[in-house]
């Protein structure tokens, strides 16, 4: 009787818990066996070790084989556990060192020729085995993913041949590492692209600087989606943490992970026929969604009535706590969802010679139940809701300068930098006893928040998020109170509220 025990991990939302593979060989009858709620592609991965092993020139045990996934309570899925098994059937059967085994955590994909094979999901198993002191070893597609790691011990290898090589002493592999690197702030588009919509732009710069929700209403092709892919470009650079937090989502998900451009801000513009599972995520593997994928960035819904009215309710929970906490029959997964929420729609069905206020051929009654499509709880959650009018002939033809992304974002990082230096958040995750503390109003201004909420009956939350725009407005202006034209600035910023309030 032979016992080895490797060590790789498992995929929980963003998180990687560990997963000892237990290798038993045992006499009595050959036969090959896993346990530990093992799912389909895990239960294959018989045949793919099997075949990896002989040919890879090494003896495959004719014993008994048991392998336990411990803990056995918890659903192992994917190819990832090819290697381990691998390398723990070889250990138990004195063809590898086991004492070497302790040091390493192991995950790949084996070919029935004995390549190792890219996975999805590395980055969090590379960043919790660093956490554990442990070195990782992986395929050489994966390398690259796991290299974001500062400081992290990382072997890349091609083959079951290279590893077992290594683990022997007979051939060591180098170790991959990549120096971290600062976000980059590079950029295709730029504001100097949208001509005129000023007032566009200063909501989109409240917007950046405070990290509130964005919403624009206007007719066609007056620049509402020019405007919303261009608000990363003014966005401050991620710090370390939230990098890794937004690039472990792409990792776990279904589009991948993109090396060079994993410390970007995300932008994700899903189209309005979207699911709910699609936007927040779900499936029979609980995969992360679009809000999800979002984190740290920019989620840009343009048509926002035409999404499914429940479609857009799921998303007031995220909204609120960053968060979204997925249950399912059979799985349970949490993923971040601190995203930034910017939408765009017409202001109503017929969208072609109309604005807000004239030069509509829509009844009253076809534009109301066309914004009822959009509830009042979700629009409470949107911080900035403005108008974007139809630009002239002279707006479109002006030569006159108007301001770089680079320009913009220089405030907008300097505002941050206040905000951080005094309350250690955005603006936008003000608590309420925050709120009480960092956005005191004159009596004046108080009273006049008060007609505000009484004439467009906004509910409290309204209220709070028109103090944090407020407060951001100030920021920007390099003011340490609030003022009052910050604060009729900020009011000014609730147009589909008045709308709502008038019908």
């Amino acid at each position: 009787m032979s016992l080895a025990v490797a060590y790789t991990r498992t995929n929980d939302g963003i998180n990687a818990p560990q997963v000892s593979v237990e290798v038993d060989l045992s006499h009595g009858l050959p036969g090959f066996s896993i346990v530990g709620l093992p799912e389909a592609a895990v239960k294959e991965s018989k045949d793919r070790v099997r075949s990896a092993i002989i040919n890879s020139g090494f003896d495959f045990p004719t014993n008994r084989i048991t392998v336990n996934l411990a803990p056995a309570d918890r659903p192992k899925q994917g190819g990832r556990f090819d290697l381990p098994i691998a390398v723990g059937i070889l250990a138990a059967s004195g063809q590898i060192e086991k004492n070497r085994l302790e040091d390493y955590e192991f995950i790949g994909e084996l070919a029935l020729s004995g390549e190792l094979r890219a996975v999805s999901g590395v980055l969090p198993t590379a960043f919790a085995a660093h956490h554990r002191g442990r070195a990782i070893m992986l395929p050489e597609g994966n390398a690259a993913e796991a290299g974001i790691i500062e400081n992290s011990l990382i072997f890349p290898s091609a083959s079951l041949t290279s590893v077992t090589r290594h683990l022997n002493h007979l051939e060591c592999i180098g170790s991959y590492s990549r120096q971290f690197e600062a976000s980059s702030q590079t950029y295709t588009i730029d504001l100097l692209d949208v001509k005129g919509q000023f007032q566009a732009k200063r909501a989109l710069e409240i917007a950046a600087a405070g990290g509130h929700h964005l919403l624009m209403v206007g007719p066609p092709g007056t620049g509402k989606t020019m405007l919303a892919s261009r608000l990363p470009t003014i966005l401050p650079p991620m710090t370390e943490e939230e990098a890794l937090e937004s690039a472990s989502v792409a990792s776990v998900s279904h589009q991948g992970f993109d090396p060079d451009n994993w410390s970007k801000r995300p932008f994700r513009e899903p189209h309005h026929t979207a699911s709910a599972v699609a936007l927040v995520g779900g499936g029979a593997k609980v995969m992360p969604g679009e809000i999800s994928l979002a984190h740290h960035g920019v989620l840009f819904l343009d048509e926002l009535t035409e999404f499914n009215s429940k479609v857009l309710e799921v998303l007031r929970e995220p909204l609120e706590t960053g968060r979204i906490a997925l249950s399912r029959a059979a799985r349970q997964a949490n993923y971040p969802a601190r995203f930034q929420l910017v939408a765009a729609m017409n202001p109503c069905p017929q969208g072609l010679d109309c604005d807000l206020k004239s030069n509509c051929h829509c009844t009253q009654e076809q534009q109301r139940r066309y914004r009822k499509r959009l509830s009042a709880p979700f629009l409470d959650r949107i911080d900035l809701q403005i108008e974007v009018p139809r630009l002239s002939h002279s707006d479109l033809s002006s030569l006159e300068a108007t301001e770089s992304s680079e320009t913009v974002r220089a405030r907008v990082c300097d505002a941050r930098n206040r905000q951080q230096q005094r309350q250690q958040c955005p603006n936008y995750a003000l608590g309420t006893q925050q709120l009480a503390k960092y956005c005191v109003l004159k009596p004046a201004d108080d009273a006049l928040l008060g007609q505000v909420l009484e004439a467009f009956k906004l509910s409290a939350r309204a209220c709070h998020r028109i103090l944090k725009v407020a407060r951001t407005i100030a920021d920007l202006d390099q003011s340490e109170n609030i003022e009052t034209a910050h604060l009729t600035e900020a009011v000014s910023y609730r147009s589909m509220d008045r709308l709502l309030a008038a019908q």
